[in-house]
């Protein structure tokens, strides 16, 4: 039998707790050996929870170890990891969990929240842009002026109060559990390697999203038509957070 063949048919007896043990494993007695074959199973499942644990321990505590590790069991027989670099596995979590019944919505978005938080920690490093950047724009340049944002940000809109029960679990060893019903917006980026989850205030997600897409900054600023709306304080705010990789001058007309 072609060794892939033979590797396809293990990696399958794998993920099936129903399976017979490959017909091409033999133990002592010359023999496939289910008892042996099954502890090998239970440790791969165990250390693909292990790994969904460990990237969503705030998810763990919202739901309580028992459902916690009953989804993550349920999600590893239907996921299997696709590289053998472990940071990798887990980013379908939040999506599957949305496909559970039953499950408060805060506890979906702090999951999403933290697989986006370790997309953050394990994005591309980049110089972030600075104040004095934007500073140097000069009249000319500003009306076509755009940003390009730092590989490690991370713009989130939840329904939930996510963000601040994410926050609550880094300072506290209390119940996490959401006060208020209300929806925020987050914006996670990596100053210094360090990454940072701040809420934002009113219309500083519609902003943002913007320039994301690559309006100017002041189409961005013009698209939400609010007078509330205080274009250098958002801007400023962006850069600073460590958001921006690079300031980009409009061309003079």
């Amino acid at each position: 039998m072609p060794f892939e063949t033979t590797i396809r048919a293990f990696a399958a007896a794998l993920a099936e707790p129903s399976a017979a043990p490959p017909a091409m494993t033999l133990g002592r007695m010359g023999a496939p050996d289910l008892r042996r074959f099954s502890v090998y199973r239970n440790n791969v499942a165990v250390g693909l929870i292990g790994a969904i644990e460990a990237r969503y321990p705030v998810s763990r505590r919202l739901a309580g170890d028992d459902l916690f590790r009953a989804m993550a069991r349920a999600f590893v027989r239907e996921h299997k990891p696709c590289s053998p670099v472990m940071i990798a596995y887990g980013v379908e979590f939040p999506e599957f969990l949305a496909g559970c019944d039953g499950l408060e919505a805060c506890l979906i978005d702090v999951a999403r929240l933290e697989n986006a938080w370790v997309e953050a920690y394990h994005a591309e490093d980049a110089t972030a842009a600075t104040v004095a950047e934007l500073a140097a724009l000069s009249p000319d340049d500003l009306p076509g002026a755009r940003i390009a944002f730092h590989p490690a940000a991370r713009l989130m809109r939840f329904s939930t109060p996510a963000a601040s029960v994410w926050a609550a679990a880094q300072t506290c060893g209390a119940s996490v559990a959401p006060i208020q019903a209300i929806g925020e917006d987050a914006l996670i980026t990596r100053p210094d390697c360090d990454v940072h989850v701040r809420t934002l205030p009113p219309l500083a997600h519609d902003f943002a999203l913007r320039l994301r897409e690559g309006a100017t900054l002041i189409e961005a600023a013009q698209a939400l038509n609010d007078p509330a709306f205080e274009f250098g304080t958002h801007l400023v705010g962006l850069v600073e957070c460590g958001a921006v990789a690079r300031v980009i001058p409009g061309r003079a007309s």
